[in-house]
C-alpha cells in the first residue's frame, strides 16, 4: 500500500513511524517525545505543520490509523494515532534500507562550497570562523548530552555519537581549509577565474 501511495522513506516519516511503535499517542505527545529523546537532533520537527501533515499521509497510506479521540474540556480535542501491522512491517524495511544505503542527500554546504570562489579568499576566511565558531558550540552541546549522568544506554544515544563525529571531522576540515587560505597554499583571483572559465567555455556551434 505504501508504495502504491508513493510514500517514500524519510527522517519524519521513519521518526513518527518508530514513536509510535512505542503505544499509541497524539501528535503533540510524539514532537515533545522526540525532543525529550533528543531525536531533534537528526529530523527536522521544528514545523507541527509538517508532523501532522506527514501523519495524514501516514494515515491515508495505511500505516497509521486513529485509534481513539481525546476530548478534555482543558484542551483541544486530540486524535491519538497507533501503528498498524503494514506500518511496522514498512517501518523496518525502511531502517533496514537507510541503515544499509549511503544516499546523497544533496544538503546546502556542499552546493555553496561549489561556488566558494564567489567570494575573495578574505570573505571565505570570515564566513569559515562564524561557521568553526558554531560548529565548536554545537560540539560542546553534543558532548554534554554524552557525558549526562545519568543517562541514557548507549544504544539510544548512537545517533549523537554520530552527529558528534561528523560535527568534530567539520570542524577540522573547516579549520584546515582557512589555515590553508591564510598561508597562501589555497587561494584566487577575478583575473585567474576568468582565465580558467575560458577554458572550459563550450565553443560556438
Amino acid at each position: 500500500m505504501a508504495e502504491k501511495l508513493d510514500i517514500r522513506p524519510s527522517p519524519l516519516a521513519l521518526t513518527l513511524l518508530g514513536m509510535l511503535a512505542g503505544g499509541p499517542l497524539h501528535p503533540y505527545a510524539i514532537q515533545s517525545r522526540i525532543k525529550a529523546w533528543g531525536k531533534d537532533k537528526v529530523v527536522d520537527v521544528s514545523q507541527r505543520a509538517s508532523l501532522y501533515k506527514m501523519i495524514d499521509r501516514l494515515r491515508v497510506a495505511g500505516l497509521v490509523a486513529v485509534c481513539k479521540v481525546e476530548r478534555d474540556q482543558r484542551f483541544p480535542e486530540r486524535t491519538v494515532y497507533e501503528l498498524t501491522g503494514e506500518g511496522l512491517r514498512v517501518a523496518r524495511e525502511w531502517l533496514t534500507e537507510m541503515l544499509a544505503t549511503p544516499r546523497n542527500e544533496f544538503p546546502e554546504f556542499p552546493a555553496a562550497l561549489s561556488f566558494l570562489f564567489g567570494l575573495t579568499p578574505d570573505e571565505v576566511v570570515a564566513a569559515f570562523e562564524r561557521r568553526a565558531g558554531q560548529l565548536h558550540m554545537a560540539l560542546e552541546a553534543l558532548e554534554r548530552d554524552l557525558r549526562l549522568d545519568p543517562g541514557p544506554p548507549r544504544l539510544f544515544l548512537l545517533e549523537t555519537e554520530y552527529v558528534r563525529k561528523v560535527t568534530a571531522a567539520e570542524l577540522e576540515w573547516v579549520n584546515e581549509v582557512v589555515e590553508d587560505i591564510r598561508a597562501g597554499r589555497l587561494t584566487w583571483s577575478h583575473e585567474e577565474l576568468a582565465a580558467i572559465a575560458k577554458q572550459f567555455t563550450p565553443p560556438d556551434t
